[in-house]
């Protein structure tokens, strides 16, 4: 929806209301035009239900809206003395429109000092709940988010996993897209595989400020952009879905390039605007490496994977067993292989020829050679030709919602001719560290600004799956930031002195209290 259409459907939303409710406002001692005026109305209906006023706030907030729209209706009904549990129960399975009947068939009673407080157990209880679940959501929306590194795509840097904190705040909070969906849950319901969210309808993009940029080699969590899977780990083959730009799955990867860089990779390694990328110490970059072996030296490969910390796979591809390939080993791990008695040869996999499979798909490049390619800068012109086309065609046409027809020899942008493109955003270009078994840019593409998520920040937990009892928990990595310079290290420890300092100082606290009293 654009913002025309969002406040179209604001205003049916206000006359909805108002029909509703004026002689509510008439019968509380208002006026029946204060029903009509959009948020005051909002403000005058606290004060009725005796609610403060910054309630109205969370009824602008999308997803905490969702929450508070059934208290706000049964908080109404009740201060009209509809308090009965079947009052309640048409209130919310009417999704409030039994205030209607309220309002024009009842005789209205209008209840000023009413108590405020729950008058049973189970009531005090809900809305306890509820009031957590509006904080809770308000964090997880626009502060801090948890999340799981699923895949090996960053291994080194952000391990299988690791728990971590998501700052929204850092690259600026966006406001979800998604306004009728479940809250604190993304593209599914849990355990029952079905979508947690209605498409329609949908608010237009808006970020709030930001701390910093996105900048070179930041860590960064988005939406896949050509994300349409049902379900994260879903076999090859079935149908795709077409999901809202929030509800795609989230991805973790490096940011190697942002908007106006020329980026290249050459044999594997970065470069951008000519010069190579320097990672930063704790980027830790993986290849394949094929280890040749004479064949006659023992060489005791398990203590090796312990010391390199190998985790993806690696073995022999024949019987004769004179060749080992490793799926991911990191440069230092090469040379240890190179010094290690019986190794004749270690080759870093490099990928030549042409694949389809890599972005812009036009049999050009390779996931190790391929540029240079732009990034496109939000108000940057960029001549439209054949040739440039595959490269931008994506965020003419579905990124940035424009029409795009080649007629002849010509270009129509929304039916008109164009030579040129101006972009109406910002793309970066995301890679993993582990170059040869990431699903990234390479292979779809550039990242939108508008599906930017949040940047990874602090590691509360880090969990090994093939380890056992204690020893499944990384303690190294629990209680680590994930940028930082030098190599990460645990707050873990000083974190259990915080806690024990304070419940031992809560302790002497009530002591002294109970000797005082």
């Amino acid at each position: 929806m654009t913002f025309y259409s969002w406040f179209v459907f604001f205003l049916a939303v206000q006359i909805i209301h108002f029909l509703g409710t004026w002689k509510l406002y008439q019968a509380a001692g208002r006026k029946s035009w204060e029903a009509a005026i959009p948020v005051y109305n909002s403000i005058v209906l606290m004060k009725i239900i005796g609610r403060p006023t910054w309630w109205t706030l969370l009824l602008f907030i999308p997803i905490i809206n969702l929450i508070m729209f059934p208290v706000v209706w049964i908080e109404t009904l009740r201060t009209f003395g509809k308090k009965s549990t079947l009052d309640t129960m048409l209130g919310l399975f009417t999704l409030g429109f039994y205030i209607y009947v309220v309002n024009y068939t009842q005789k209205l009673e209008y209840n000023k000092d009413r108590k405020l407080t729950p008058e049973n157990k189970a009531a005090d209880t809900v809305s306890s709940l509820l009031f957590a679940i509006i904080v809770a959501t308000l964090v997880h929306t626009y502060v801090v988010q948890p999340y799981t590194i699923p895949t090996s795509s960053l291994e080194k840097s952000l391990l299988i996993g690791d728990f971590l904190f998501v700052s929204k705040l850092n690259y600026g909070p966006r406001v979800p897209m998604t306004t009728v969906a479940l809250p604190m849950v993304h593209d599914s319901i849990p355990l029952t595989k079905t979508k947690s969210y209605l498409s329609w309808p949908q608010l237009p993009y808006l970020r709030l400020p930001a701390i910093q940029k996105i900048n070179r080699c930041d860590i960064v969590v988005f939406n896949w952009p050509v994300d349409t899977v049902h379900y994260f780990f879903e076999p090859k083959g079935r149908p795709g879905v077409i999901k809202p730009i929030d509800k795609k799955s989230n991805y973790v990867k490096r940011c190697v390039g942002i908007p106006g860089d020329s980026l290249s990779i050459k044999d594997g390694y970065v470069f951008i605007n000519g010069k190579k990328l320097v990672l930063p110490e704790r980027a830790k970059p993986q290849y394949s490496y094929a280890v040749a072996l004479d064949g006659k030296t023992p060489i005791d490969f398990e203590t090796i994977f312990k010391e390199l910390d190998i985790t993806d796979p690696a073995g022999f591809r024949t019987e004769k067993r004179d060749t080992l390939y490793l799926g991911a080993l990191t440069e230092a791990g090469a040379e240890r292989f190179k010094h290690t008695p019986g190794v004749t040869a270690v080759i870093r996999k490099i990928d030549t020829g042409d694949n389809n499979d890599i972005f812009p798909h036009i049999n050009k490049w390779n996931q190790d050679n391929m540029g240079p390619i732009y990034i496109p800068e939000a108000g940057k012109t960029v001549a439209l030709t054949n040739e440039s086309l595959p490269f931008y065609k994506e965020i003419i046409t579905n990124y940035e919602g424009n029409t795009l027809e080649l007629q002849g020899s010509k270009f129509l942008i929304n039916g008109k001719p164009a030579t040129t493109y101006t972009f109406k955003q910002n793309y970066y270009w995301m890679m993993g560290d582990n170059r040869h078994n990431s699903e990234d840019s390479r292979y779809w593409g550039y990242v939108p600004e508008d599906h930017i998520v949040g940047k990874p920040v602090f590691i509360w937990m880090s969990w090994d799956t093939n380890g056992k009892g204690i020893n499944k928990v990384r303690w190294s990595r629990v209680f680590t930031t994930v940028d930082g310079e030098g190599q990460p290290q645990s707050y873990f420890k000083y974190f259990l002195i915080l806690l024990a300092i304070y419940f031992v100082g809560d302790f002497i606290w009530k002591k002294r209290r109970e000797n005082k009293a």
